[in-house]
């Protein structure tokens, strides 16, 4: 080659080669700028993110932690009730944080039963007030007892949800101590009284004429309801209602069977 083309040859070359290098750094500056995009965009909250991380009391942080279990395992096998307060504290990383979201569950449950509880009781007035006397079930249409084959097994025990003023509640009452001799023993779990009321239960059980030596012998026991029912029956259960346990399982007894 001509000595006086070699310096241009090799200037094409170099000029080649960082149009190259050029593009791939810009190619790469692309990506990665899109990649920064993208994960940017992951972490940004909606405004309705930010509204219920309000509501719930948590921290954008938190939020963004809570959405992203609920990519997992956690929204597969969870129900999409389950609240973020639950899923952060079933995820908790060590026992400290563990506690504090157990705590904040706590609190958050205790002063729902009480807003329950006090719009039940405000209910229970409008219906007296509005409705004095008319009763809300016909207790001459509920189901009477028939010569059917005894449901029950000596080592039956049932469990009676019931509530203050409650007329078929107290019909059903009456049926199943007539048959207390056919059981090992009756739970009753009062509904509508206040959590650690116990004179509230007493009362209600010198009312309905509770035998004092079946209580004392634990033929009867007698307890606050504190959400059993909704436990036992997956949120079907209504007052009133007779389950009967025998061992470990429990069932629902159908009224007609009593």
């Amino acid at each position: 080659m001509n000595r006086r083309w070699k310096p241009v040859v090799l200037l094409c070359v170099l000029v080649a080669s960082h149009t190259v290098t050029a593009a791939e750094l810009s190619q790469t500056q692309i990506k990665n700028t899109g990649q920064d995009s993208a994960h940017k965009a992951t972490n940004v909250l909606s405004a309705t993110d930010l509204a219920h991380a309000r509501l719930w009391g948590l921290s954008e942080t938190e939020w963004r932690r809570y959405k992203q279990l609920m990519q997992g395992i956690r929204g597969s096998i969870s129900p999409s009730t389950i609240s973020p307060i639950e899923v952060l504290g079933i995820h908790a990383r060590d026992d400290a944080e563990r506690q504090r979201y157990a705590e904040v569950w706590a609190r958050a449950m205790y002063e729902d039963a009480g807003r329950i509880l006090a719009f039940q009781r405000a209910y229970d007035a409008a219906a007296k007030r509005l409705y004095p006397n008319v009763s809300l079930i016909d207790v001459s249409r509920l189901p009477g007892k028939r010569d059917v084959k005894n449901p029950f097994q000596s080592g039956d025990r049932l469990l009676f949800f019931t509530r203050p003023d409650c007329p078929a509640c107290d019909l059903l009452l009456k049926k199943l101590l007539k048959r207390i001799d056919e059981v090992s023993g009756i739970d009753i779990y009062l509904t509508d009284v206040d959590k650690g009321d116990d004179a509230a239960v007493r009362s209600w059980a010198t009312t309905h004429k509770i035998n004092p030596d079946w209580v004392r012998s634990r033929r009867i026991t007698l307890n606050h309801e504190g959400g059993a029912l909704d436990k036992l029956t997956q949120g079907q259960g209504e007052v009133p209602s007779v389950l009967r346990r025998w061992g470990e399982d429990v069932s629902s007894l159908p009224v007609s069977d009593l």
